[in-house]
């Protein structure tokens, strides 16, 4: 067994993996910046809720404050591409580099075309892959027109009741066949041929590499993403079997990627990555998505943070605890709140409908938090915030926003 860490520590060391220690740079964000941020993360996750903001951009808030969102569609849609779209933890966002290993381990079916009729199924991927080997990036609307297929619309359908060709468009994006070649602005695939994407591959697989070795590599990015944390948090990064998590882990243990540590209060066995860093302290301040990768394994949030999440979108509105887009709050060590909050665009404002603090949140913790609302609200070009008297912060949060107002004012006036 190798060091013994306190909790204090784990957390220092979690955030420090994560581009959360710290106060954010100074200045404008440059492109560089937010290459390297997604270069830590390796991922960052898709999700279709816009009510505040795509959760793909959030992490990059979140680390870096108010940054130009048309970096991110820079890097996922123009060669060479930092960034591609493939499952992972979810649909994500990931390092192109990961593609040829998350393809060599891919096994969901949930959304494709594996329930269709096998014949129907051939002959819309063939007409669909032999459209996009001759054209440009096409949405699925698009190529339904361009190879002329016409079906009743059903009722009875589940979700977003996609027609085959969607289906089978999700098929074969899953089959790593096709990929994402950019978004419209109403965030739909312009779906391509992946080796278009891919320019390295060789016909768009990985058939020929290593399983072994791709379970190796993606684990070793898990573990330096977290910092530290068990077999169970590194596979569950990029949503990895368990068995063959557990297999990588022992390969880096003993290549000397990962070292067996203890950390108070875990009763699981623990490892941090050989160059994660522990910081003497942490400053930072950021309110996190419901999807950041910080947030992802809720086991590990409650065990280093001591802080109970769940993600209440799909939660019935009677039952909901805290509200429907919720964030937690991140101040210096600890997670010290949680807001729900909404971009309110046609009146300009960002809403905190719910404010409520953790136990033993510090005292600064409304003052910081509003700083933090009013730097989301510029971020968002949003004029200002409005705190709903909901939540056992919204007092102190409503209170120490008015205030942060009236100082704006007034150095405007001076100025």
């Amino acid at each position: 067994m190798g060091a013994s860490l306190s909790l204090i520590q784990a957390r220092r060391i979690a955030l420090a993996a994560q581009g959360l220690d710290k106060g954010r740079p100074a200045g404008p964000v440059s492109a560089r910046a937010v290459g390297r941020t997604f270069d830590r993360l390796h991922l960052v996750q898709i999700d279709s809720v816009n009510v505040l903001a795509r959760s793909h951009y959030l992490p990059f808030f979140s680390r870096l404050g108010n940054y130009d969102r048309a970096i991110l569609h820079r890097m996922a849609s123009t060669h060479p591409r930092r960034m591609t779209e493939y499952w992972a933890h979810e649909a994500s966002f990931i390092r192109p580099d990961h593609f040829p290993d998350l393809l060599l381990w891919q096994n969901r079916k949930w959304v494709g075309a594996s329930g269709m009729d096998p014949e129907l199924r051939t002959d819309v991927a063939e007409k669909v892959l032999a459209v996009l080997a001759n054209s440009k990036p096409l949405t699925a609307a698009e190529l339904t027109a361009g190879i002329g297929h016409v079906e009743d619309r059903r009722t009875d359908n589940w979700g977003w009741n996609w027609n085959a060709v969607k289906r089978v468009l999700e098929h074969l994006f899953e089959e790593g066949l096709v990929s994402a070649s950019s978004r419209t602005e109403q965030f739909e695939r312009r779906y391509t041929l992946s080796a278009k994407v891919y320019t390295a591959l060789d016909g768009g697989g990985a058939q020929d590499a290593d399983p072994a070795g791709a379970m190796d590599r993606l684990i070793e990015a898990a573990a330096r993403a977290h910092g530290i944390g068990t077999v169970r948090c590194f596979a569950d990064y990029f949503r990895t079997p368990m068995k063959a998590a557990a297999i990588a882990v022992e390969h880096l243990v003993d290549g000397g990627r990962l070292e067996p540590v203890s950390v108070r209060g875990w009763d699981r066995p623990v490892y941090r990555y050989v160059d994660a860093r522990l910081p003497r302290a942490a400053t930072g301040r950021a309110l996190l998505s419901p999807f950041d990768s910080l947030v992802f394994e809720r086991r590990r949030l409650e065990e280093l943070f001591g802080f109970h999440f769940r993600i209440e979108i799909y939660t019935p509105e009677a039952k909901r605890r805290f509200g429907y887009y919720v964030l937690p709050f991140l101040l210096r060590d600890g997670i010290v709140a949680r807001v729900d909050l909404k971009a309110d665009r046609p009146a300009g404002l960002l809403l905190a409908r719910a404010a409520h603090a953790e136990p033993g949140a510090p005292a600064d913790t409304a003052v910081e938090l509003a700083l933090e609302l009013r730097l989301m609200a510029e971020w968002l070009g949003l004029d200002g915030v409005v705190v709903s008297p909901v939540g056992d912060l919204a007092a102190s949060l409503a209170e120490a926003v008015a205030a942060h107002e009236t100082g704006l004012s007034a150095l405007r006036e001076q100025a």
